[in-house]
């Protein structure tokens, strides 16, 4: 108990003894010109990340024909993408059109909580999805006793919580710490920048924390890989369950793909990459994660999902064809009351 105790003393010292309250960005190398255009081409990526991800969302909360288990999975990676984007984004378009890279202490420990939360929420609803795709090709007539109601708010429930909990795990641990620099050499806030600025090596704590993390969304690949490797043993066989396969789980596996290689790109650059390395491509590999999959996924599964891409049109419609009837109205109201 002794040692706990003086432990975490120590730590609770080391944690208030710094006098680190803002933290400096890498921020972009870009000309007057070029930044307005850059600052308009950020803007453009954040609008449509907005746009298709509420589309999607909006279609599958509207429709009720659409309330299905794969659907409101697809619908939660829609708003996950929303909220990681504007951890993002903001802070982002600001330094791009001002001439300040600073961002305070606790600003930095906010985004960092929010884009971790969100990529891990990626992870563990992409989990989710390939266990509802192998229980409805392997066990189809099983598919609606297993995935019920409740076992789907179950899994939905796990999908945030799990992450959210590893974030403020993390986030703890990092704010204990005594930084003896500011500089972050990246163009947002991000876990292991933080630590690396620590005036001393990190604790075993840390150590083992990080690697239970690691472990447990370790645990959700080898899931995910064990689920395709039934999936497609399964349809061998089967022309109709090739079709069903080809239809919501290709879109599922790219998405898979697209957001492994964006966590690889990100960790190879957080961890081993060398001030050496061009500045564009230091750049690109830290903005890969952050606009590649919350912009594409919705498009591949709005275009390859036939009961998706035919929906999404009609809350639109239905909202312009609102907003044409509104001035018909009050004329004719007008008419009534002359």
């Amino acid at each position: 108990m002794a040692s706990w105790g003086s432990t975490w003393d120590r730590l609770y010292t080391m944690a208030f003894s710094s006098n680190i309250t803002t933290f400096t960005l890498s921020g972009l190398n870009l000309t007057k010109d070029s930044k307005y255009i850059f600052f308009s081409m950020a803007l453009l990526a954040y609008f449509m990340v907005l746009f298709f991800n509420l589309s999607l969302a909006i279609t599958v909360i509207h429709e009720k024909t659409l309330h299905e288990p794969m659907y409101i999975f697809l619908c939660n990676l829609c708003i996950n993408g929303i909220y990681g984007t504007s951890g993002f984004y903001p802070k982002f378009l600001l330094d791009i059109i001002s001439d300040s890279r600073d961002i305070p202490y606790s600003g930095c420990l906010l985004q960092v909580f929010v884009i971790y939360s969100s990529v891990m929420c990626d992870f563990t609803t992409l989990t989710a999805m390939a266990y509802d795709r192998t229980v409805a090709i392997c066990q189809p007539l099983e598919y609606h006793s297993i995935m019920t109601t409740q076992a789907v708010v179950t899994l939905l429930i796990f999908c945030w919580l799990h992450p959210l909990f590893c974030s403020v795990l993390m986030i703890t641990l990092t704010s204990l710490l005594s930084l003896c620099g500011s500089h972050i050499d990246k163009l947002y806030c991000d876990n292991w920048s933080i630590v690396r600025l620590s005036c001393v090596p990190a604790s075993t704590l840390h150590q083992v924390l990080g690697f239970l993390v690691v472990l447990s969304f370790m645990a959700h690949a080898i899931f995910i890989l064990y689920s395709y490797k039934k999936l497609i043993t399964a349809c061998r066989n089967s022309k109709e369950d090739k079709l069903k396969f080809m239809q919501t789980c290709v879109p599922h596996l790219v998405t898979i793909t697209i957001f492994s290689i964006s966590v690889l790109f990100d960790t190879m650059y957080s961890r081993y990459g060398s001030k050496d390395t061009p500045q564009s491509l230091r750049d690109f590999m830290s903005l890969e994660l952050l606009i590649i999959p919350p912009l594409f996924n919705p498009i591949i599964y709005g275009l390859k999902l036939t009961e998706l891409r035919r929906r999404i049109p009609r809350p639109c419609k239905r909202l312009t064809a609102a907003q044409n009837s509104e001035p018909r109205r009050r004329i004719r109201r007008k008419i009534i009351f002359s």
